[in-house]
């Protein structure tokens, strides 16, 4: 088949099905990829120790940090999408002076935030870990682990940031490539500092951070290849014009990242204020696994992205729609066939995250059981209200990409913050730890009827 002459071509006339599959294929590996190695610091954690209840401590410190590491991703992802969706409308319009500025000034903001977070949160850890929950058995493994995740903090940022320039330009697989290699860095770290070198929970914050770093320079090494924009100091405009067009594109992904930060904050308090650091450790499990399992819907959205995005700059909207649609109907296929897989061996998958031998005593034993029946019974939940994902993650994109920037950001605001936090605060009072385990389905229900019609609202206007 012949080859298309230029990116531009490449990404205005390739069927629209074919397009999205040929860029979501390498992002739906790496965010799996991803997933997997996030998922892996939770999984060696949890064999710290011959004792389970040091390894229930050390597993409910790890999610009490992910409030932490959903914060700094919240940055990264608001100085990335934000710049990532205007250059590549930009570059849809001809326009590569303002898409150059834009990449280099993007970057820019986020390693400056970056240092300011290592550097702020490393001051104030040990008050960060009181809030964030920790209690007396799980402060030190808190601290530990959080000090070493916040040096990564400008690592993790600039990655984010180039990862989706990278992507919004249409370059998935060199995105792809930098989020694997930082991957596999962790996952080969991970057992190595934990179970052989016995760092405990500093093994897997070192293992996280080399990750990081390794993505990050494999990343930035990939702006300088085929068509890619070349960061350059030169290039960098620290102005209002740019940081508003940062500010418009990336405020969604601020508002979901940020407030999936607060949700989990919430939820790892009220969930302890009810079952103890078993609770945190059960839902922060569970939560992990569905962040995998969401892990393929967000890159199948993250192919159609800048597909979205370039055409309509380039006025395609038709081809915007119409890979709208390809995009709910078959990531809604796909949620459907993996939550009832999920759902059916939830048990099992649980307990692979919980050491079973050595439970010393009674206690012991009973801490290790509730926290696994916690992790099912949330897991199932959850897997009843996934297959709605689709339609509500991909709404949010496609205003996102348009620029439609106060519609994204009420759909991105609404899962995890004006519907999740309401209910996280309310369900428990009545059903215990029961409200705690089915907030977050109920969540995706009120999500859906926000997503759908704003979507809706944007989509009537195209021309078919």
């Amino acid at each position: 088949m012949k080859q298309p002459r230029d990116r531009r071509e490449y990404l205005t006339t390739t069927p629209v099905p074919k397009l999205i599959l040929s860029l979501s294929v390498p992002t739906i590996i790496s965010m799996l990829v991803t997933a997997i190695y996030n998922t892996a610091d939770t999984f060696f954690v949890a064999r710290v120790s011959d004792n389970p209840a040091v390894n229930t401590a050390a597993t409910a410190s790890v999610g009490l940090v992910f409030t932490v590491m959903a914060i700094i991703q919240a940055f990264g992802f608001f100085f990335g999408h934000g710049s990532g969706n205007y250059l590549s409308r930009m570059l849809g319009a001809g326009n590569h002076k303002e898409a150059n500025e834009m990449a280099s000034t993007g970057f820019a903001m986020a390693a400056i935030v970056g240092v300011i977070f290592a550097i702020v949160g490393n001051i104030f850890a040990a008050p960060i870990a009181h809030f964030l929950g920790a209690t007396d058995t799980t402060m030190q493994f808190t601290i530990d682990y959080m000090r070493i995740i916040l040096f990564g903090a400008p690592f993790m940022m600039a990655q984010f940031v180039i990862n989706n320039q990278l992507r919004f330009q249409g370059s998935a697989v060199y995105a792809m490539i930098g989020l694997m290699s930082g991957a596999v860095m962790n996952m080969v770290l991970d057992p190595l500092l934990i179970l052989v070198f016995h760092m405990q929970v500093r093994g897997a914050a070192i293992a996280t951070v080399m990750g990081q770093l390794t993505s990050f320079i494999v990343l930035f090494i990939g702006t300088s290849k085929g068509e890619n924009i070349r960061m350059s100091l030169s290039n960098v405009k620290l102005n209002w014009h740019y940081l508003l067009e940062v500010l418009n594109g990336g405020a969604p992904s601020l508002f979901r990242q940020g407030l999936a930060a607060i949700s989990t904050l919430l939820l790892n308090r009220t969930a302890g204020a009810i079952g103890g650091d078993a609770a945190i450790a059960g839902m922060s499990v569970a939560g992990r696994l569905m962040l995998m399992m969401g892990s393929a819907l967000i890159g199948f959205g993250q192919g159609y992205q800048p597909v979205c995005s370039f055409n309509y700059g380039a006025g395609l909207t038709k081809r915007v729609k119409e890979g709208f649609w390809f995009c709910v109907k078959y990531s809604t296929i796909f949620l459907i066939i993996i939550g009832v897989i999920f759902y059916r061996f939830a048990p099992q998958i649980i307990s692979l995250f919980f050491r079973e031998k050595a439970a010393a005593d009674l206690d012991s034993a009973q801490t290790l059981q509730y926290a696994k029946e916690v992790g099912t019974t949330a897991l199932r939940y959850m897997c009843m209200s996934t297959p709605l994902s689709g339609a509500i993650v991909i709404s949010n994109m496609m205003l996102q990409s348009i620029g439609k920037g106060f519609k994204a950001s009420v759909t991105a605001s609404a899962r995890n913050g004006f519907c999740f936090i309401p209910l996280i605060l309310i369900l428990p009072q009545f059903l215990g730890i029961q409200g705690v385990e089915m907030a977050q389905a109920c969540a995706d229900v009120l999500s859906l009827l926000i997503a759908v019609p704003m979507a809706y609202s944007e989509l009537r206007k195209f021309n078919d």
